[in-house]
């Protein structure tokens, strides 16, 4: 995904009849899981609630959850924990990356100090 792509995914774009038609989740429960924290809308100057793509993907796996049977507290940890794997899993990305790199750099540093064979000093 480009990083473009990846921006406008996050910029809230629908307003609440949108967002509630689009993800077919009622207008007063997505203000509902806004209050308990389950989604977290940008809101324009005036204050309007403004859904992004993400916050639909977001809805998506709410209301997947609760077909399942899972409570809305329930959810709450859930969505928490996988934010967290999904940060901790970025992290290590870029800390594998990050190793290479300080691997790739140690290996050249290492052969630019070996000692360099000088044929006059050898007497050839």
């Amino acid at each position: 995904m480009s990083q473009e792509s990846t921006e406008r995914s996050g910029r809230g774009v629908y307003g609440i009849s949108v967002a509630a038609e689009l993800s077919g989740v009622g207008p007063q429960t997505l203000r509902l899981y806004e209050e308990r924290g389950l989604l977290s809308p940008m809101r324009s100057p005036g204050g309007t609630r403004r859904y992004s793509d993400d916050d639909l993907v977001r809805l998506e796996r709410i209301t997947g959850l609760l077909a399942e049977g899972v409570n809305v507290a329930g959810i709450g940890h859930i969505l928490d924990l996988q934010d967290r794997n999904t940060e901790l899993k970025s992290h290590n990305l870029r800390l594998i990356s990050d190793n290479s790199q300080l691997k790739s750099d140690n290996a050249r540093l290492a052969s630019l100090r070996e000692p360099r064979t000088d044929r006059r000093a050898s007497g050839k």
